[in-house]
């Protein structure tokens, strides 16, 4: 038996992903990170199926949640009570309408879900696991900024020094839907680049990947959206699937579900485009940037580390 943690499960791209996971590799113990009633269910049903799944709640936006969630697995595996950790899955994100939604911590929303909460649990966790292990990060292709990879939907990534960007007010025009997308954007460029920083830092045997689904219309990303752009989401932009533009979450889920076990090798710190491994976007390759970012990440999780 070995534990995999999960963020990101209760719907979508990562229950496809968990229910392949569990069903391919059934001596997997699945945490699953997540908060309120959807995470109690969620792993109620799959426990139902004789499945090994509990979970640790948490508030990704809530930076002390997280840490109080990853001491919980902490003593979970100290005390014998899981398998050893082997993996860990960071799917869980958010795009907000705005970039002025700020957490209890003073951050902004977008960047605390999508990059610090990650950075925190894998900080915490990082002496837990056991080898080999492999680190699986959901990111997304609007960080390359160009038509071909957003549709034109989504701003691309404005970069700022790390500083600037984990606060609210990053981008003009604060209050506006493009300010929201772009923080958006810009916070899963961050997620590479820190990607590529613990590849270089992590212990051998302990890889990490980027995994980018592609778009998934129907998933509950844009669920802070003003209702015309929800229904957008969730009733028109399916149509798409039946095109090369976009595909399922069944499907992505399953291609994550790959990257998680193994079935798709790759040299640690890959980028994993849909079920391959592609180069990034070329501005994702900075080391100089992302030792920067490593280094802030670090400084804005300190408080939650002891």
């Amino acid at each position: 038996m070995h534990t995999l943690v999960m963020t990101g499960v209760t719907r979508g791209i990562g229950r496809f992903a968990a229910e392949r996971i569990l069903r391919t590799a059934p001596d997997t113990r699945l945490l699953v990170i997540a908060r309120g009633t959807a995470g109690t269910r969620l792993c109620a049903e799959l426990s139902g199926q004789g499945y090994a799944v509990s979970l640790i709640e948490a508030d990704l936006a809530a930076l002390s949640s997280v840490g109080a969630a990853a001491r919980r697995i902490h003593d979970l595996l100290d005390r014998g009570e899981v398998p050893p950790l082997t993996g860990f899955v960071g799917n869980a994100g958010i795009q907000y309408t705005n970039d002025t939604t700020a957490t209890e911590d003073g951050l902004e929303a977008t960047f605390t879900v999508n990059v610090l909460a990650n950075h925190l649990l894998l900080r915490l966790l990082e002496d837990r696991f056991a080898v080999p292990a492999r680190i699986v990060i959901t990111v997304s292709d609007t960080h390359f900024g160009d038509v071909r990879h957003n549709l034109g939907m989504v701003p691309g990534p404005k970069w700022r020094s790390p500083d600037v960007l984990a606060r609210p007010r990053a981008f003009p025009h604060p209050d506006s839907a493009r300010a929201g997308r772009t923080a958006y954007s810009t916070s899963k460029l961050a997620a590479i680049h820190l990607v590529h920083e613990y590849a270089r830092r992590l212990p051998a045997g302990i890889d990490i990947f980027s995994y980018n689904p592609g778009f998934v219309p129907g998933t509950d990303l844009a669920r802070d959206a003003g209702p015309l752009s929800r229904f957008a989401v969730r009733r028109i932009a399916p149509l798409l699937t039946a095109t090369p533009l976009a595909g399922t979450a069944r499907t992505a889920g399953e291609q994550l579900a790959a990257v998680v076990i193994g079935e798709l090798a790759a040299p640690t710190g890959s980028y994993i485009d849909r079920d391959r491994v592609a180069d990034s976007a070329p501005e994702s390759y900075d080391p100089v940037r992302e030792a920067r970012l490593w280094e802030c990440a670090d400084q804005l999780v300190a408080p939650h580390r002891r």
